[in-house]
């Protein structure tokens, strides 16, 4: 399935974007990507790929800086910029259908932090693919403190051997923000999804596992 390339203003700049709308979509996923890699890698256009084959619609969009084929991310005042014109767009582009938003990482984060300043309009949820809790090798909690002023339901996909996000903390953040939050932890992966070859399981099962809970969770918002 092809996606349509379209633009996307941000202030005085622009960025790219791919809309990824199947036939069959009930809801649409705002899809920001993770900071070492843009819109167009391969984890990316994969897991397009696999949420329209299960009814979601995707905007995929460059951060500024990857627009600009920078190495490192935008400080949050850009990249939430990004995020509020990304989700304009969205809106402009198919406003019949449900809008959540989120994304891998990086892009994920400062989707909630763009959330808890100021409410993205007519998005009805969030949904992070590896939200990372903390820096490797340094486990914390700081980076989850904005969580808490954002009152939509939020799903936390995860993998039990993610080195940005530790099990246990992430167990505990998720249950402080009571009935708003989700999380389904992707057994055996790491922060991309990735699995070890003697694991006896697939990167696709594992990939499969995460689509399908952020697929079903955002049609279950909606039903």
């Amino acid at each position: 399935m092809d996606s349509q390339k379209i633009t996307i203003p941000v202030g005085d700049e622009q960025v790219s974007g791919l809309l990824l709308r199947p036939p069959s979509a009930q809801a649409l996923y705002l899809f920001a990507h993770g900071a070492g890699a843009g819109m167009i890698h391969k984890a990316m256009e994969s897991n397009a790929q696999g949420l329209a084959e299960r009814g979601i619609a995707t905007l995929r969009y460059q951060f500024l800086y990857m627009e600009k084929g920078s190495r490192r991310p935008d400080p949050p005042p850009a990249a939430h910029a990004a995020i509020r014109a990304a989700a304009a767009k969205a809106l402009e582009l198919a406003a019949d259908l449900p809008l959540f938003a989120g994304g891998r990482s990086f892009g994920g984060r400062m989707t909630s932090q763009a959330q808890s300043i100021e409410p993205l309009p007519r998005v009805r949820g969030l949904a992070f693919l590896g939200f990372p809790l903390h820096p490797a090798g340094k486990p914390g909690i700081d980076r989850a403190d904005h969580l808490a002023r954002i009152q939509i339901p939020m799903l936390f996909v995860s993998g039990d051997r993610d080195a940005l996000a530790e099990p246990e903390l992430l167990k505990g953040v998720v249950a402080s923000l009571g009935s708003r939050a989700t999380l389904h932890s992707v057994e055996l992966a790491d922060h991309s999804f990735k699995v070890a070859a003697k694991s006896g399981r697939t990167g696709a099962g594992a990939e499969a596992e995460a689509l399908d809970a952020l697929a079903d969770w955002m049609l279950e918002r909606i039903a």
